[in-house]
């Protein structure tokens, strides 16, 4: 592993009025790792993720391939290498599933490359092959969560941030889902994962931190965390 971070984030803050939703946390991810970030509903996770795209104001350091995102946007974030699937997804609702695709590589000039990444893109998603012409916006949420996945992997992204991909699919849709994410792991694609399900998440992660309440409780290697008592209890329904 390189001893240099891809993503370093220290004392990182949030606050929306006068919440503070984020109070000061630090998390590194390291190239080729797959880090999760758990926790309940509030505790902060999708704000930090807001936080390192440069999508909302903070205080404390982000540090991204070894330079500050202080001052730049999620356009320059984008072309530096940063690839984030939101919650919600956020597809291009009135494209097709070509022209969605095709926009997340927007930032790129390789022809070829951008080809070979598509047919990579409708391989691991072959749902989407099937109907290519079709709208976005006329998808199941699970299949909207395919495209949203497959346009950030478009951007070839040196780290690509994961919001809640799980949220509202069927298990079956979960399985694809974590299915996917387990396999550009094993490629080498660096992620750091935000999710609830937290059982998943752990189990697929290197390394994990838990979250709650604006603030790292807890972290070390995934399999370390989800054998955890107070993880297990909190997390996954048990009583001990």
């Amino acid at each position: 592993m390189s001893t240099h971070p891809v993503l370093q984030v220290s004392g990182l803050q949030v606050a929306y009025g006068g919440i503070q939703a984020v109070k000061g946390i630090d998390l590194e991810v390291y190239p080729g790792e797959l880090v999760s970030l758990i926790g309940s509903n509030g505790a902060g996770k999708t704000s930090t993720l807001k936080a390192i795209t440069g999508a909302l104001p903070f205080a404390g350091e982000v540090v991204f391939q070894g330079q500050s995102i202080a001052g730049l946007g999620t356009w320059d974030l984008v072309r530096q290498g940063l690839g984030m699937v939101p919650e919600g997804r956020g597809v291009f609702t009135r494209m097709s599933i070509l022209e969605n695709l095709q926009m997340g590589a927007y930032t790129r000039t390789d022809k070829a490359g951008v080809a070979h990444d598509l047919e990579r893109m409708l391989a691991l998603f072959p749902r989407l092959r099937e109907r290519l012409s079709q709208l976005a916006g006329t998808l199941s949420g699970g299949e909207q969560q395919m495209l949203a996945m497959g346009r950030a992997l478009m951007s070839r992204p040196t780290l690509l941030l994961l919001d809640e991909p799980s949220m509202g699919l069927s298990p079956l849709m979960v399985d694809k889902i974590f299915e996917v994410i387990q396999t550009v792991s094993s490629e080498g694609m660096t992620i750091l994962l935000v999710e609830q399900n937290a059982s998943r998440a752990l189990a697929l992660a290197h390394r994990g931190y838990v979250m709650e309440s604006g603030l790292i409780t807890l972290q070390g290697e995934g399999r370390s965390l989800l054998n955890d008592p107070a993880v297990r209890t909190a997390y996954l329904g048990e009583t001990l």
